[in-house]
């Protein structure tokens, strides 16, 4: 395939990508020091990390029409989720007075839209405004909470704001004697579905490139994507009603009990059940959607403090950098233990022997990037005994692959990868499990805390992209195993990182499904640096952040993830010269090919080096 630019979207011209192109091991060095020929090339970035274009002019508009001088705003899906990013800013920051960060809440005007799809989807933004030098602080949140706002929702919100559509909640005044006659709103938004133009997909049902780039400072309703899930991809026009049946079928498929194409012009059957996951009695009702994994990740931590108390946690193995983050920035801490050994398993023992108690422990299955695989049956063992939950990501593993649910409380996973597989949506959900010691609890918590802020359109790409997820990870699984083999019979590749070989491999089978495979994902090194760097230059896949894709995917995971704690890194056994490979479809003889040239080119290094 040919190289994707520096700066561009991954996939191409992708209004919204989860991932961007990085092709070079220095083009990744230089974003991370912010190198000025890296950063202007930046048409996007991984969401959490890279703010939107479309939500950045949003935000400037905002701050231009209610803000002060000198301001910046973070937007927000509703105004608990800015009202948390507040309160995280001052806790971070005493200093902060109660006057310098200002909170609006933006709702629709039903008196002027008078759109029925509107007024179901109910449109809302909730901005947090603050002074310039306060963003490094309020883009931790963003980041490392994922409750900020979708680009896809930033999008068609700020058309309603241009079109004063979308006004200041203290703005609105009642009707009096209702003989105030309602304005129509702009004839775009007078339709009863989410959109009636014509769609720009191409004969395949794919997204057709969107080229134009205009600023978003200007009204873009009738070219956004937004206008673009119709008829071609879906065979009719596609009614908002049917968000409910989506996200219900989404619910369905992460717990087992639904599987291919649905029609969701029609209400799904009473509620079902699923032991598909090895546990009897799951749910749709157990499976809570977000707007992307780690917000998954991080309201789960926060009805687990509020189910259970304010108790440390415990991070068991080489973590995803944001779920560190979170239960040490959120809560009274936690514990690491980096290295996810059976020896770490013997300390945390001996500390709840000597009396010590936790809220949960959470783990990655298998772990990010080393692929390593925590034993869980000894882990729920010791929960069962000394009394804590137990939170297993499985990302990286999914339940086609593995069950861990048997041996969890709540699973967690980003939808993003592998159960979208096309890069172009953001996702995540959590699972209680029926079984659970905390069930009930957290069942109480959840009827009270849980806010569903995932954006309609977002639903409906998650959808779409994942009904044939099953066949996709087979094919994944086969091409992953073939790479494997090709790496560890490489005389210049040190060492492969991979569940069926790592010596985690019995931890990893016992949670296998009879037919499960070891995943999409691999690392590696080589002997030097130099090999690796020409290595991941000449490879030609798409280089970028993110995994799971249905495209192979390379990216030097290390630099990217922990450039200014390397060291830190490497205490943990994880090596700054390390490359990660997310496999994806590609026909096998492609990708032998692809990885053939690449490794040539390492081997270049070493006859240039003897």
């Amino acid at each position: 395939m040919a190289i994707i630019e520096l700066g561009e979207s991954i996939p191409a011209l992708t209004p919204h990508a989860s991932s961007v192109s990085l092709p070079t091991w220095g083009d990744n060095i230089g974003y991370e020091k912010g190198q000025a020929r890296v950063i202007s090339k930046m048409t996007t970035g991984y969401p959490r990390f890279f703010i939107h274009k479309a939500i950045v002019a949003f935000a400037e508009d905002v701050v231009q029409k209610i803000g002060k001088p000198g301001c910046q705003a973070m937007l927000f899906p509703s105004t608990r989720t800015a009202r948390s990013c507040v309160n995280f800013m001052h806790s971070r920051d005493p200093s902060i007075t109660a006057g310098q960060i200002q909170m609006i809440d933006l709702v629709l005007d039903k008196q002027r839209a008078d759109s029925e799809m509107l007024k179901k989807v109910s449109p809302s933004i909730s901005a947090v405004i603050f002074p310039t030098p306060l963003f490094p602080l309020a883009k931790q949140y963003w980041q490392h909470s994922g409750d900020g706002v979708s680009s896809r929702r930033a999008e068609f919100c700020h058309g309603l704001f241009l079109d004063s559509l979308l006004v200041e909640k203290t703005a609105l005044q009642p009707i009096l004697n209702g003989l105030q006659k309602a304005c129509k709103g702009p004839r775009r938004y007078q339709r009863g579905s989410m959109d009636k133009t014509p769609s720009k997909m191409n004969k395949d049902g794919q997204e057709s490139p969107d080229i134009s780039h205009q600023p978003a400072t200007v009204p873009l309703q009738e070219a956004r994507e937004s206008t673009q899930f119709l008829e071609e991809r879906f065979g009719r026009n596609l009614d908002v009603s049917f968000v409910d049946n989506a996200k219900s079928a989404i619910r369905r498929r992460i717990a087992g009990s639904l599987m291919g194409e649905v029609d969701l012009s029609t209400a799904p059957s009473s509620k079902m059940s699923s032991n598909m996951r090895g546990v009897v009695e799951l749910s749709e009702d157990d499976v809570y959607l977000y707007p992307c994994g780690m917000n998954s990740i991080f309201h789960t931590h926060r009805m687990m403090l509020e189910a259970r108390g304010s108790l440390k946690s415990i991070s068991f193995g080489f973590p995803y950098v944001d779920t560190l983050k979170i239960l040490e920035k959120f809560g009274p801490g936690c514990i690491f233990y980096g290295n996810g050994s059976s020896e770490d398993l013997d300390d945390l023992e001996n500390r709840l022997k000597e009396g010590e108690r936790f809220l949960t422990l959470i783990c990655e299955f298998p772990g990010n990037p080393m692929l390593k695989c925590p034993d869980l049956q000894r882990i729920r063992k010791m929960a069962d005994k000394y009394d804590f939950s137990v939170i297993v990501d499985e990302t990286i593993g999914n339940f086609i692959n593995v069950h861990v649910l048997p041996y969890a409380d709540v699973v967690v996973s980003s939808l993003t990868k592998i159960f979208s597989g096309e890069c172009n949506v953001m996702g995540g959900s959590a699972i209680f499990n029926p079984q659970g010691r905390y069930y009930q609890a957290l069942k109480k918590v959840a009827d009270v805390e849980f806010e569903d802020n995932y954006w309609a359109e977002d639903v409906i790409f998650m959808e779409r992209n994942s009904r044939h997820f099953v066949s996709r990870i087979k094919r994944i699984n086969e091409n992953a195993e073939l790479i494997c083999d090709i790496l560890r019979g490489h005389p210049l590749v040190k060492e492969v990182f991979f569940p069926k070989h790592n010596s985690s491999k019995a931890c990893y089978d016992a949670c296998r499904t009879p037919n499960g495979g070891y995943g999409g994902l691999l690392s590696f090194t080589f002997y030097t640096t130099a090999q690796a760097i020409a290595f991941f230059d000449r490879i030609e896949t798409a280089k970028g952040p993110s995994l799971g894709t249905n495209f192979t995917l390379a990216s030097p995971y290390v630099i990217l993830a922990h450039f200014l704690e390397l060291d830190w890194a490497a205490q943990f056994g994880v090596p700054a010269d390390l490359i990660r490979i997310s496999v994806g479809l590609e026909d096998a003889e492609e990708l032998k090919s692809t990885f053939s040239d690449a490794l040539k080119a390492a081997e270049a290094v070493s006859l240039e080096d003897s």
